[in-house]
């Protein structure tokens, strides 16, 4: 599946994802800027803050109590805010868009 991360600069970088990875790991593997995941998906940091695009932000699950709270310390917070790695992608997603906020260069 293909996975679209447009990095705080504003470039486009379309990457294959694998179903069940999360998306910061896809991230990471493909070397996005901005996505750096400093504790490696263990819901410990927000080095993975992303904006998801509609229309899947709507249909994602909402972050759980953890996640919004972790979120709660990133800065420019937004409806459409996730920590990327809490997003397990499915076959569903593909073509899932990620924005990688200006906060994260």
């Amino acid at each position: 599946m293909q996975i679209r991360f447009f990095d705080a600069a504003g470039t486009e970088h379309v990457v294959d994802g694998a179903a069940g990875e999360n998306a910061m790991t896809c991230a990471t593997r493909h070397l996005i800027p901005g996505i750096v995941g400093e504790c490696g998906g263990a819901l410990a940091c927000a080095t993975c803050h992303g904006y998801v695009s509609d229309p899947w932000a709507a249909t994602l699950p909402p972050p759980s109590a953890h996640e919004s709270a972790m979120l709660d310390g990133c800065i420019d917070v937004r409806p459409n805010s996730r920590l990327t790695c809490q997003l397990t992608l499915t076959p569903s997603l593909d073509g899932l868009t990620i924005h990688v906020p200006q906060s994260q260069t």
